[in-house]
């Protein structure tokens, strides 16, 4: 390896002023279930135009919590496109219903229009009830959502953004053609509160449900409680009473992660433009490298820029992804694969039998991030393209 610092895929980028946010959170009088998250659901509702917003402990449990409010069960069937992380699924096998993969763009990545018809009909042959769709903004692209509301809206659909990528774009989280957005603020997204999610909605009822479910389905609303005898002392009811009507989880975010939310959300224009820099900076020094490396293509639409990713020709350069990262990692260039193929995995094959889906087959297998975060300066850029520049100029090897 160089003497250069080693370039990790992505990163997190704290401040001084993030870490004294952490600092006074834990001098407060509450670590978790205080009125910080509140602040923070406010702060994020306007980040992103949404009417309501519901902070969790992660992205998975935003994407779960849409599918529980939306009482996705048993019977139920829900399309996902099977480029994405493994926990866009998972969340609808989660409350028990069924995973209609649907193929993808093998340029984009993305779930289009046809590739959710497709899985519609799919699912409904499979006798599934088909209830609801999760399209995935990868790497920020977005999916076309008003093509993919109109075939929702013929099928009855409700669609949920996994919008884990996409947070700083505009108007993604306002749910204009969905019923729920879910954010992730891991640290390698756009904000960093450590682990963290957000769900987003502009359904009061949809957003009260998620609330109540992250905290074990517990309720305090007096207006709700069943138990009357239990819960009232003549006519009042008792301070420490609560109902729980159905089960939950504890998928709370604590006082302290929100702190650094709350810090880093006034970042996030910033955070985007110097992605937007770096973005540019990379399709200038990248192109020269077609056709066996190309940027994915990134279209005209807001861009969420989570991710830059790159398409390789691993059978034109007579080598595969691993040498390839071997080789880039030998000189201090990280780099990770966003995602294989979830219809792939053994749980899944398993459960629903082998399926060919040549659009995610193309797009996973060629696919690759390299460093990509707004700390990365215009040097780190240069170095990281010309290290690609050799390892391609190499045939793939170190």
């Amino acid at each position: 390896m160089t003497a250069s610092a080693f370039l990790p895929y992505g990163r997190q980028t704290i401040e001084d002023d993030d870490v004294a946010a952490v600092a006074a959170a834990l001098r407060a009088d509450h670590l978790t279930t205080g009125p910080t998250v509140a602040r923070f659901e406010t702060a994020f509702a306007q980040a992103t135009g949404a009417a309501h917003a519901v902070a969790c402990n992660s992205g998975t449990a935003a994407l779960h919590l849409a599918a529980l409010a939306l009482d996705l069960g048993p019977g139920d069937g829900a399309v996902v496109p099977s480029a994405t992380f493994l926990a866009t699924a998972n969340a609808v096998r989660m409350t028990g219903a069924e995973v209609a993969f649907a193929d993808v763009d093998p340029e984009t990545g993305l779930m289009t229009a046809a590739a959710l018809r497709a899985a519609l009909a799919r699912g409904k042959a499979a006798g599934l009830r088909m209830r609801a769709a999760f399209p995935v903004h990868l790497n920020g692209q977005l999916c076309d959502m008003a093509a993919l509301a109109e075939v929702a809206a013929d099928a009855k659909l409700a669609l949920v953004e996994d919008a884990c990528h996409a947070l700083g774009v505009a108007n993604v989280g306002a749910c204009a053609y969905s019923a729920v957005a879910a954010f992730s603020t891991h640290p390698v997204k756009a904000i960093a509160t450590g682990e963290g999610g957000v769900a987003t909605t502009s359904d009061a009822r949809l957003a009260q449900r998620m609330s109540e479910l992250r905290s074990h389905g517990m309720v305090r609303d007096a207006a709700s409680f069943e138990h009357r005898d239990a819960a009232f002392d003549d006519g009042v009811a008792n301070p420490w009473y609560y109902e729980m009507p159905e089960i939950g989880w504890n998928y709370r975010l604590p006082d302290v992660l929100c702190a650094l939310g709350l810090s880093q959300l006034p970042k996030l224009a910033r955070f985007q433009a110097r992605r937007r820099e770096i973005a540019a900076l990379y399709d200038t020094l990248l192109a020269p490298l077609a056709p066996v490396l190309r940027p994915v293509p990134h279209g005209k639409a807001p861009h969420g820029w989570h991710l830059y990713a790159v398409l390789l020709d691993f059978a034109a350069l007579g080598t595969t992804r691993r040498r390839f990262m071997e080789a880039l990692r030998a000189q201090g260039i990280g780099s990770q694969v966003h995602y294989g193929p979830v219809h792939a995995q053994p749980y899944y094959v398993r459960r629903y039998g082998a399926l060919e889906l040549p659009g995610v087959a193309a797009y996973t297998g060629r696919c690759l991030s390299i460093p990509f975060y707004p700390s990365l300066s215009d040097d780190d850029v240069r170095r990281t393209a010309k290290v690609l520049a050799d390892v391609v100029a190499a045939g793939g090897r170190a």
